[in-house]
């Protein structure tokens, strides 16, 4: 496989279809105190197309009545099937990254930020047991099309970068862990990721030319997000020279960031597959409000170029996601 500086050109070289994978729960580990890694496993995954990177996938949990026998399993149309369904029949669907995949196994690892109760996925999480049954709607190597596009639901694209920057809460964390543990030995950078507690601190093997730094809410006494747009903004601003003051303020869609619906859709922009950036290159991702504010900091104030910032709104706080 060949790499870029900083990211690998494999995943903007090929495209898959999506399609459910039938798994079981092969194993449950605690990692740190807010986080739970599940091991999914089934002979189906053998056929997972295992991009790597950010990749995301849709864990289709059982309703408690039928289980999963209403999820629509026909191939690639499986979400105009499931969109389609009366709503008491739709499986619920959270979206989350593959930590890891060893498909000769067939087997992929799942991290999940677990706080409280609240939603499908939390709650299928804090019961599961070895053995219980669950979909992974994925892309299938089976259907691989070299040259067709970038690779869906990898969204991580440095490109030829010459530093990288990532940064999120506790929901990105198993998505930033992926891609630290899998850039190129010389690529350098720096990585925030902001936890509840210190016992959420992970173990994760980085380029020797990244920096690594967890920040803890609870030993800053900060709210969500506090600590991860200080840090963000410090080494920024010490990385990077501010904009003029007479530039434009940077839009997306019609509307300027600062004027942004925070209880619109989650905030989500992602740079073209160009490979072409200027210099640092930016992955954040996290609660919406928060990422939405950073984006406008490295765009606007800062005058990063909008094709070298990548911004995902995860969750929206007030509104339970998983």
């Amino acid at each position: 496989m060949t790499t870029t500086r900083a990211g690998t050109a494999a995943t903007r070289a090929t495209t898959a279809d999506f399609v459910a994978f039938a798994v079981t729960v092969r194993r449950i580990e605690k990692m740190g105190a807010h986080f739970v890694r599940v091991t999914l496993g089934g002979d189906d995954l053998e056929h997972f197309h295992a991009a790597g990177l950010d990749q995301r996938v849709k864990l289709i949990f059982p309703l408690a009545t039928t289980g999963l026998t209403t999820f629509p399993r026909g191939g690639s149309d499986w979400y105009a099937g499931w969109r389609d369904l009366p709503e008491h029949e739709r499986c619920p669907m959270r979206t989350y990254t593959v930590r890891a995949a060893r498909t000769a196994a067939g087997e992929i690892d799942v991290d999940f930020a677990v706080h409280g109760d609240t939603g499908p996925a939390t709650r299928w999480v804090n019961r599961a047991s070895v053995g219980d049954e669950l979909l992974v709607v994925g892309p299938d190597a089976r259907t691989l099309v070299v040259g067709a596009g970038p690779i869906g639901g990898v969204e991580f694209r440095a490109g030829d970068a010459d530093r990288v920057l990532l940064a999120g809460d506790e929901t990105a964390a198993p998505a930033i862990c992926s891609i630290i543990e899998q850039l190129p030995a010389d690529t350098r950078g720096q990585v925030f990721i902001e936890v509840a507690t210190d016992d959420d601190i992970l173990p994760v093997t980085a380029p020797g030319r990244m920096t690594v730094t967890w920040l803890a809410r609870d030993t800053r006494d900060a709210s969500h997000g506090e600590a991860l747009n200080r840090a963000v903004r410090a080494w920024v601003s010490e990385m990077v020279a501010p904009a003029a003051a007479d530039e434009p303020v940077e839009t997306t869609g019609n509307a300027p960031l600062g004027d942004a619906d925070a209880d619109a859709e989650p905030l989500w922009d992602v740079p073209p597959a160009t490979g072409e950036h200027h210099g640092l290159y930016a992955w954040i991702a996290g609660e919406a409000s928060c990422i939405r504010e950073l984006r406008r900091f490295l765009v606007r104030d800062t005058g990063l170029h909008r094709n070298d910032v990548a911004f995902m709104g995860y969750w929206r706080a007030g509104r339970p996601e998983s």
